[in-house]
């Protein structure tokens, strides 16, 4: 058995963890890298929304690790979850097994954030996953189909109506794109159901939608959205779910059986390591480095860590995508340049600017350097452009702009099937998820 240099672990198989890997493994025959994930596949979260509505499918937006990194003879892949850290054995604890390691790096990402509100963890429908993208598709469609036997008028209207919860990017993207399917397909697909107004509602506890942007992104976002016939409630806190009523902290309630929840995130925390290492949204501290503060070889990047040592960004970064994917190669790097006894060069992140699509012809886009605002149709073509170049491999590229040409020519998609996975209880009796 070959011995290497530097055993690294990474545990979370994201934009940091993928970017990292790859880097650590070009030209580096004495590096092992061990890949921990509790999926077999890699995926692209900016696209889950369009999973979740049946523009595209699994396959478009994932791959598997150990088809991506097949030719990598340094690499592994572990399926499993961490459990425990033990930084004095240099070793953790997964639900597959344990694994030794000489750098340990934490890119696990985040989870929804519910606020400690029960109900809406248990009934609402989260956007973080494939499993999360998968399970919204075949509800709202479900609830489509019960609503056309439905013969109570108020429970009909509870089924078709839908609240989302969260005005960042991923709560504008969902709405606008849930606003062109009832203008376009739901009516057409469900006769049944035409004289139903299909109520859209996208709500948040800040005064403006997609707050870190600029105001005109926020203006163009709010004007677009209201005419394409979403309701935007803006100061509005949601603070409980019941399955048949959003109620809110002013003690306004909007009668529905859908709530989408993309008002929130927070990360995991994990045995073994200290308190004192993790912040506000259980968030690990890394020095200018990503060495998580307090620990010899633990290293945390993406959008678990939080970092206060770059000079433009004193309050962390942004949770996302191009922090992670920059955080993940500066840390391969580092890690190349003490092995080789090069020196380190701290984090400081070149930020390419922000945006987000509203629907069809509509996007936003903020360029930072020198500071140019996009919206319309320009925005969502340079949208288009970047999130198509940014899927992991050319398979994926050619199968998504395939489906959103198909989309955009017919102003239709073909993806609207409920899918459940057949599977056995403690009882061992068969049911459908």
């Amino acid at each position: 058995m070959k011995q290497y240099q530097m055993k690294t672990v990474i545990v979370g198989g994201g934009f940091a963890g993928v970017n990292l890997a790859q880097t650590l493994l070009k030209n580096n025959p004495n590096i092992q890298v061990t890949l921990v994930d509790r999926n077999n596949y890699n995926f692209f979260p900016p696209l889950l929304y369009q999973v979740a509505t049946g523009f595209l499918d699994i396959s478009n937006i994932s791959y598997p690790y150990r088809r991506l990194f097949r030719d990598e003879p340094n690499f592994k892949f572990q399926v499993g979850e961490l459990l425990s850290v033990h930084p004095e054995e240099n070793k953790i604890i997964l639900s597959t097994g344990e694994i030794t390691y000489d750098n340990l790096v934490i890119a696990t990402g985040t989870t929804s954030n519910y606020f400690g509100m029960e109900n809406i963890q248990k009934y609402s429908l989260p956007m973080k996953t494939i499993d999360d993208a998968i399970a919204l598709k075949n509800t709202l469609l479900q609830r489509l189909e019960d609503a056309t036997l439905c013969t109570d008028p108020v429970m009909r209207k509870r089924m078709t109506t839908i609240v989302v919860a969260g005005g960042g990017p991923t709560g504008v993207e969902l709405a606008g794109m849930l606003a062109e399917l009832t203008k376009n397909i739901f009516k057409k697909d469900y006769p049944e159901l035409a004289d139903l107004p299909f109520d859209i509602f996208l709500v948040d506890g800040l005064p403006t939608l997609l707050a870190p942007m600029s105001q005109k992104s926020q203006s163009y976002t709010l004007n677009s959205l209201t005419k394409m016939g979403v309701s935007v409630k803006l100061n509005k806190r949601v603070v409980d779910f019941d399955q048949n009523k959003v109620s809110f902290a002013d003690g306004e309630e909007i009668e529905t059986q859908n709530l989408i929840w993309a008002a929130g995130v927070t990360s995991q925390r994990f045995e073994g390591m200290p308190d004192g290492a993790y912040t506000r949204g259980n968030r690990l501290m890394v020095d200018e480095f990503n060495k998580v503060n307090g620990q010899g070889n633990i290293y945390a990047i993406g959008d678990n860590c939080f970092q206060t040592s770059d000079a433009a960004f004193t309050n962390g970064h942004p949770q996302v995508a191009q922090v992670a994917i920059q955080q993940g190669a500066n840390l391969a790097n580092n890690l190349i340049a003490t092995l080789n006894g090069g020196k380190q060069t701290p984090f400081s992140y070149n930020d390419k600017g922000s945006m987000a699509i509203i629907g069809r012809n509509k996007a936003v886009a903020d360029l930072p350097k020198p500071a140019i605002h996009f919206n319309g149709f320009l925005a969502w073509l340079m949208w288009l452009f970047v999130h198509l170049i940014s899927l992991i491999n050319f398979r994926n590229k050619l199968k998504t702009a395939y489906n959103w040409v198909a989309a955009y020519v017919t102003k239709d998609q073909h993806l609207r099937m409920i899918v459940r996975s057949k599977v056995k209880n403690e009882e061992g009796v068969d049911y459908l998820m």
